[in-house]
């Protein structure tokens, strides 16, 4: 066996693991539990990375990061702020109707950028307070105060008024114009999204929502495989990282004899098909280099390279086959994948740490590079991102705990919410 597909060792996930873990540790705000968007100092918290951040407690502290009890109290302090910010309809509150805004004043926790009140950043928050309320389950002040605390913090979520008179979910709302036009339908991230709404104890989705989701679904035949498309690779990963979908099924999924943790190993190797392809003849792309999402890029700039216009993007949702593409990928989004197809995911993920892409420096790999955008002054001689960002790092620690131990999906399963939730939704079958 070549080095490229050797096994991973158990000391090189848990040190990938740590090193990735190490953001949330060191980019949170002591006083408040807040957490920076990225590694530029200027940058406001992400509430999705608040969430990721909660979701890694368990992590942490089962593989001895932190103590249980020291891990509960940076918990507790993280929850009772939250809780405790503004929400209202001002547009300098935390959030109104139990959602939250995208980004906030690390310091103050007030919305900045006039920046939307986004669902589905929101429910990465929700997804990770219910993860350490259902891990928290002793009987100690601390962690009875954990599991109250996240239950008011999803339960107070109005999600009937975040669909707008609509049956499907808004992506969110500002104070000065009102709702977002754009709606959670057609395949996405956006299902998690609508387990937890469906979920609710107090403001519950009705099943038609979900039914209205599904009902833009596009099922397609790509590169030989037959999937529930969506271009980001990220969008089949983010609610996997707390729901077992193996073996479990709503209607669309038994129509089509599959679940979404197949849907998601297909899409997995449409990525590195079309990288094998290259259809545009980016620089770099193969077997072992692939890995397309939304993530930071070389910047909105036209060039030349090897004789061809090229158009490069910032921080963009990129996609296989269809795009946009323009020579950017992502390491992170691979390892998100390890559950579904460790037989390519490994040897890839090896090719990158040879890439010298950072997998064993402060936060582990880079999020993304770019082999067809010359940068001289870098040490590799192109592109490569000079941020970590907090919404990539919790995949990255929670998919390899899945597929080491399927800890978060352990957990998740007793969650109540989330067992209703997909109840509701007319799952079936295996663990439910």
């Amino acid at each position: 066996m070549d080095d490229l597909h050797r096994p991973p060792t158990e000391r090189e996930l848990g040190l990938l693991q740590f090193s990735t873990v190490l953001y949330y540790l060191h980019e949170t705000n002591p006083d408040n539990g807040l957490v920076r968007d990225k590694t530029d100092p200027t940058a406001p918290v992400s509430i999705a990375a608040v969430g990721m951040a909660l979701a890694t407690i368990p992590v942490v502290v089962e593989r001895g990061v932190l103590s249980r009890n020291f891990a509960a109290k940076i918990t507790l302090k993280r929850l009772r702020y939250l809780l405790a910010c503004r929400q209202g309809p001002e547009p300098d509150a935390t959030g109104y109707k139990g959602f939250f805004y995208h980004f906030l004043d690390i310091e103050t926790g007030r919305r900045v950028w006039n920046c939307e009140l986004s669902t589905i950043d929101s429910a990465f928050l929700f997804a990770g307070a219910l993860t350490v309320g259902t891990f928290f389950d002793r009987d100690t002040r601390d962690e009875i105060e954990i599991r109250d605390l996240a239950d008011s913090l999803y339960r107070r979520a109005d999600w009937n008024w975040a669909r707008d008179g609509g049956p499907t979910l808004t992506h969110g709302w500002r104070p000065e114009t009102g709702f977002i036009q754009h709606r959670y339908q057609g395949y996405d991230e956006g299902l998690l999204l609508y387990v937890l709404g469906l979920g609710s104890p107090t403001h519950p989705l009705p099943a038609e929502s979900y039914h209205a989701y599904c009902s833009t679904y596009r099922w397609q035949h790509i590169y030989g495989r037959d999937l529930l498309h969506s271009g980001p690779l990220f969008t089949h990963q983010l609610s996997h990282l707390w729901i077992d979908f193996r073996g479990i099924r709503d209607a669309f999924m038994r129509a089509h004899d599959s679940d979404y943790f197949e849907n998601s190993r297909q899409a997995t190797f449409v990525q590195q098909e079309y990288a094998i392809r290259n259809p545009g003849n980016f620089v770099g792309y193969g077997e072992h280099c692939w890995g397309f999402t939304a993530c930071d890029g070389p910047g909105w700039e036209t060039r030349v390279v090897g004789g061809v216009q090229r158009e490069f993007f910032d921080y963009l949702a990129r996609g296989a086959p269809f795009g946009p593409d323009d020579g950017t990928v992502a390491p992170w989004v691979v390892l998100a994948s390890l559950p579904f197809a460790p037989e390519i995911v490994i040897p890839t993920v090896r090719n990158f740490a040879q890439m010298d892409m950072g997998m064993i420096g402060k936060y582990g790999f880079k999020p993304s590079f770019n082999q067809s955008f010359a940068v001289p002054e870098s040490p590799t001689g192109w592109w490569v991102t000079p941020y970590h960002f907090g919404v990539d790092q919790g995949p990255v620690v929670l998919m390899i705990e899945n597929y080491r131990t399927g800890l978060l999906w352990k957990i998740m399963s007793r969650c109540p919410a989330v067992v209703m939730g997909l109840r509701r939704a007319g799952f079936t079958g295996g663990w439910l």
